[in-house]
């Protein structure tokens, strides 16, 4: 009888560590592949600035069409590296347009994995370029072992949790905002 309850407990162990594994926790919450990318974020207590201003901008529907998007996620920590007040600026309801264009920047139509992005980066020679759904460039590359994002102007973001799939496509966690020109 003891060695069953030792199976089960190991048994049970071993299923949440496979649960765990496929289920990424961002922003102290384990992610969802069968919720989407708004659903998912506004779980992530990393992500409330972003959350915000997905509102504000209200890009909430556009997130949840059918996709799928590769979304290029900036953590609270990230947009507080931007200038102070920049944040509250492009909150204002008169500056929606320029949120807008700031966020569709992060957003890749089609769901790229780091595998694809390290394929594409390889067949690029050490470089890939994608476009977005803003209609700008973004540039991805290695250091290392770390997948950086060069934006319009030359600003680099790394990837620091890739892979988070979601129902209608996938996000990738970095920890710099991105900038269009």
């Amino acid at each position: 009888m003891k060695k069953m309850a030792q199976l089960f407990v190991l048994t049970l162990v071993a299923a949440s560590a496979i649960v765990a594994a496929t289920n990424p926790m961002v922003g102290g919450h384990e992610m969802f592949p069968t919720k989407n990318i708004i659903q998912n974020a506004i779980n992530s207590e990393d992500h409330t600035t972003l959350v915000a201003a997905v509102k504000a901008a209200g890009l909430v529907d556009t997130l949840q069409d059918p996709g799928p998007f590769t979304v290029f996620a900036p953590t609270n920590e990230a947009f507080a590296k931007l200038p102070s007040g920049t944040v509250d600026t492009l909150l204002m309801t008169g500056n929606k347009a320029t949120l807008t264009k700031i966020l569709t920047y992060h957003v890749v139509a089609g769901r790229l994995g780091s595998k694809e992005i390290a394929g594409a980066i390889k067949a690029g020679h050490g470089k890939a370029e994608f476009s977005t759904v803003s209609g700008g460039k973004l540039w991805a590359s290695m250091q290392g072992k770390d997948l950086i994002l060069t934006d319009e102007k030359g600003g680099m973001s790394k990837v620091t949790i890739s892979n988070v799939y979601q129902s209608k496509g996938v996000i990738h966690v970095i920890d710099t905002v991105l900038m269009p020109n």
